[in-house]
């Protein structure tokens, strides 16, 4: 046996985690009003009727599910503008009757406290005013997922994202002994939670992403230790922005507020890389949404910023089996989204499958081709924060056993590593990739490092897949089209040894938008006006960098299952139309942390 294969040998009689409609509904129950990580759901609740008292210019101007509020109900608030807003902006909104004013630098915007009929007025008193939209509520997004991306081989190169730091923006970072330690590879803690005060990872997830991204299997590197738990690139150095609390959850506002923040330590920690294991429903186009557009600012101060792609793929709701799920900031086509992919206990990555729970596209709204990449996320080992941590107390089952990763018979519980699932855990392989990518050569623009990815990653799966739930019973059955698994499955070792150059401008690979011709019937690819890698040439067409997923020049192809027009009008017009935005359904999703998932 190789050491390749002796690291990733996992026994037969592993626990596997289930992801049942009962256990969906129950934490769904327990984060209905946050916007949560991998680990759970969350439910707004949220009509699309609009007030009667706003115009129609006024409320192209208001988003819909503030604008479905009782007009004297104080809310928190985002407000855009379309230049920094002054003084007399300042002055306005609070004339209006806005409260506890806090300005939320580079993406223009000021968080008040204010009720509908404010926001109302202050529309009417101020042009400067570009769009208005609830603080909503965020939350949270080894050893077989390595060979699978072909991750072990960046050490024999050389590589393992030594003095690249990683802005993992989640509900902590704590310096756990795969880290480092206390004096270790976590060079920066800072809380943006205004509810607590601790950069700690109370919540539990945080942690384990930040182990993903650059744990070095110290913990698994004992005497009798067969299996090591390394991280992606076990030398990178971690940032560790805390804005998820002890529930996964946060606000529109602290999650900008951490973006801003890796922004502003770029330079003094070489920041090239932020982890956003988060999202939330799309609720406006990303050329509105606040998360987005801090994403964007950050990609464009040289920051590659990957993304979950989002836990509802088995969304059927709308007859719409899982397209359209996408959730945001995963939705902006700057950023790297990921989906998850299953390794089937084995190394090899030739009979690696979807996730059923994976996020599939297009956006909403935009219907930019989502997500970008995918990468193992399912059944992750990586490290536990600690056993008072909020995950832990709530699925105990999910810790290992000492067996699993030791020549001991000891069936003990480990109390060093933690087993989650999720695109959660997914987003930072592709993080640490990126890590090893900027580290071989420091010079690579976010758009660079995006496109080679997409470009080097392996394309090579079934026509479809199915998984039937243990406990529901109920079969679901995913297509490897475009919109289920992007560009392809991360392939870290074939990025490493490709020298390609996509161009350097910020936006240059820019994730495309699907248009439907109605007098056609044909989906098909158009690329950004400032887009130029996904084009024709023989180095970046569209051929090249998604392969067999998409059928370049005339139309994306669609699974069989999905044929739109005809036997799923309904999820057709769900994702097509206009007549429901998923942001807005009763059941919507803010930002999701599930746990658990296929088998």
């Amino acid at each position: 046996m190789s050491a390749r294969q002796k690291n990733a040998v996992f026994t037969a009689s592993e626990q596997k985690l289930t992801e049942s409609v009962g256990a969906v509904n129950l934490m769904k129950r327990e984060t209905r009003r946050f916007f949560m990580w991998e680990s759970k759901w969350a439910t707004l609740g949220i009509a699309v009727m609009l007030t009667s008292c706003l115009t129609f210019g006024q409320s192209s101007k208001i988003s819909k599910d503030l604008a479905s509020l009782p007009a004297t109900k104080s809310v928190s608030v985002l407000v855009q503008y379309t230049t920094a807003p002054s003084g007399t902006n300042v002055s306005t909104a609070q004339t209006v009757g806005g409260s506890n004013g806090k300005a939320i630098g580079r993406i223009n915007a000021y968080k008040w406290t204010m009720t509908l009929s404010a926001v109302t007025n202050l529309l009417l008193k101020d042009a400067n005013v570009k769009y208005v939209s609830l603080d909503r509520p965020v939350q949270g997004a080894m050893n077989f997922a390595i060979p699978a991306v072909n991750a072990d081989l960046a050490a024999s190169m050389g590589y393992d994202g030594a003095g690249v730091g990683v802005a993992v923006i989640d509900s902590g970072v704590n310096a756990v002994a795969d880290l480092g330690g206390v004096k270790g590879r976590v060079v920066y803690s800072e809380n943006l939670d205004p509810s607590s005060s601790t950069t700690a990872d109370l919540y539990g997830h945080g942690t384990h992403v930040a182990g993903i991204i650059a744990g070095n299997g110290s913990s698994s590197a004992c005497s009798n230790c067969n299996v090591s738990f390394k991280g992606i690139a076990p030398g990178a150095n971690i940032i560790n922005l805390r804005a998820l609390d002890q529930n996964g959850s946060a606000t529109d506002s602290t999650v900008v507020a951490a973006i801003n923040r890796a922004i502003d330590l770029k330079s003094q920690y070489n920041i090239r890389v932020i982890n956003l294991s988060l999202g939330r429903g799309v609720f406006e186009s990303y050329t509105l949404d606040p998360i987005c557009q801090a994403a964007e600012q950050a990609w464009k101060a040289g920051i590659v910023v990957v993304v979950a792609a989002g836990n509802y793929g088995r969304d059927n709701s709308s007859g719409n089996q899982g397209y359209g799920t996408i959730t945001a900031p995963g939705n902006d086509p700057y950023v790297i989204t990921v989906g998850a992919m299953k390794t089937m206990g084995t190394a090899m990555r030739s009979d690696d499958l979807i996730a059923t729970y994976s996020s599939k596209g297009p956006s909403m709204l935009d219907h930019v081709v989502k997500p970008d990449l995918v990468a193992p996320g399912n059944l992750i080992v990586s490290d536990l924060a600690s056993t008072t941590d909020t995950l832990y107390s709530l699925y105990p089952n999910n810790l290992v056993p000492i067996s699993y990763y030791t020549s001991s018979s000891n069936s003990n519980s480990s109390s060093t590593y933690y087993r989650l699932s999720g695109t959660s855990m997914a987003a930072p392989m592709v993080s640490g990739a990126a890590a090893l990518l900027i580290q071989q050569n420091p010079a690579l623009t976010p758009d660079q490092v995006k496109a080679r990815l997409m470009k080097t990653a392996y394309k090579t799966f079934p026509s479809f897949s199915s998984y039937t739930d243990s406990t529901t019973g109920i079969t679901y059955t995913d297509n490897y089209d475009i919109f289920t698994i992007g560009a392809g499955y991360l392939d870290v070792f074939a990025a490493l040894n490709n020298t390609d150059l996509a161009p350097s401008t910020s936006g240059s690979a820019m994730s495309p938008t699907a248009v439907y011709n109605a007098a056609t019937g044909v989906v098909s690819l158009v690329n950004g006006a400032s887009s130029v890698v996904w084009g024709t040439s023989v180095t970046w067409g569209t051929s090249v960098t998604w392969g067999t997923s998409v059928t370049w020049g005339t139309s994306v192809i669609w699974g069989t299952s999905v044929t739109w027009g005809t036997a799923t009008s309904t999820g057709f017009s769900v994702i097509w139309g206009t007549s429901v935005i998923w942001g807005t359904k009763t059941n919507s999703d803010a930002m999701t942390v599930s746990i658990g998932g296929d088998k």
